[in-house]
């Protein structure tokens, strides 16, 4: 029986993550179907939306009556069937959709070796390195500093709204790239995030109302490129080709979430936990130096 019931957690969750893939660079693509310019403040918005996604759950978390995990599943779940039944009755193509006529199978050479498409990507590709392996360790963050420093925080209510300020930051920072240009809101953002990676070691020694802060400005500048990058990739790549291109990159930047999570999770246990977030700054030094010109 239990072998049973680890298959079923096993294949429930395979498929999960399966279908989860299809929504994100889908739902760049429609946005890019429908803007042939201001891209990037509308990727703000539907990135922004994304991220309440992603915290949402640690807020249902804090106020469930019960406190039970199934409360969690079960609410997140109801909501993403509501979601796609108005993705399919309330959301038809975009004006500019050009859609392909055959399979191109050498569509990722062709890509990469487009210059501004290559940067863009491997931008991205550092930001993903940081960005979820991030999201995905502060509950553990707030709890360190909590056996450190003897206080008391609510980590699901603390952990839900590090996470969701980053919607405002995307918002924000699509706002200003209409004036600034993607590249540099990317850029700006990618490099205070980076820092306070490396910073990461002394954020442990501030007071809880400093520290705190800290996480929420960590919060906004770790998400706010993303969007950005997006916009710059979509922009990079063929028309015909957007959604193939954004599917593309979403796949390597989320496999790449795979080794820096593994990573943490298996250095948790032999350096110290203060020490753990400076390995998450490979990923902004990695873009920032493709971004360089």
């Amino acid at each position: 029986m239990p072998n049973i019931s680890v298959i079923n957690l096993l294949t429930a969750r395979f498929g999960t993550g399966f279908f989860l893939a299809g929504i994100y660079p889908i739902g760049m693509k429609i946005a890019s179907d429908y803007y042939k310019g201001g891209l990037g403040r509308a990727l703000g918005y539907l990135v922004g939306a994304l991220v309440l996604g992603t915290a949402f759950p640690h807020l249902i978390n804090e106020f469930s009556w019960s406190h039970d995990y199934k409360a969690v599943i079960i609410t997140t779940s109801i909501l993403a069937f509501i979601g796609g039944i108005s993705m399919w009755l309330l959301v038809p193509d975009g004006p500019f959709r050009r859609p392909v006529s055959k399979l191109q199978l050498g569509v990722v050479t062709q890509l990469f070796g487009i210059p501004q498409f290559k940067k863009a990507a491997f931008g991205y590709f550092g930001h993903m390195w940081e960005l979820y392996t991030f999201w995905g360790f502060i509950p553990i963050i707030l709890k360190t500093y909590l056996e450190l420093h003897d206080v008391k925080l609510q980590i699901p209510f603390w952990s839900f709204i590090i996470i969701g300020i980053g919607a405002i930051s995307c918002v924000l920072g699509g706002l200003i790239s209409i004036k600034t240009g993607s590249r540099k809101v990317a850029y700006n953002s990618l490099l205070i995030s980076g820092g306070f990676c490396l910073m990461s070691p002394l954020l442990f020694q501030l007071s809880s109302d400093f520290f705190i802060i800290a996480l929420c400005l960590w919060g906004m500048l770790v998400i706010s490129d993303s969007p950005q990058f997006s916009t710059m990739v979509a922009a990079s790549a063929p028309a015909e080709l957007r959604g193939t291109a954004l599917t593309i990159i979403n796949c390597i930047g989320f496999a790449i979430t795979i080794i820096s999570i593994q990573l943490l999770s298996y250095l948790l246990d032999i350096i110290e936990p203060t020490y753990l977030y400076l390995f998450l700054a490979i990923g902004p030094i990695f873009g920032l130096y493709s971004l360089r010109k």
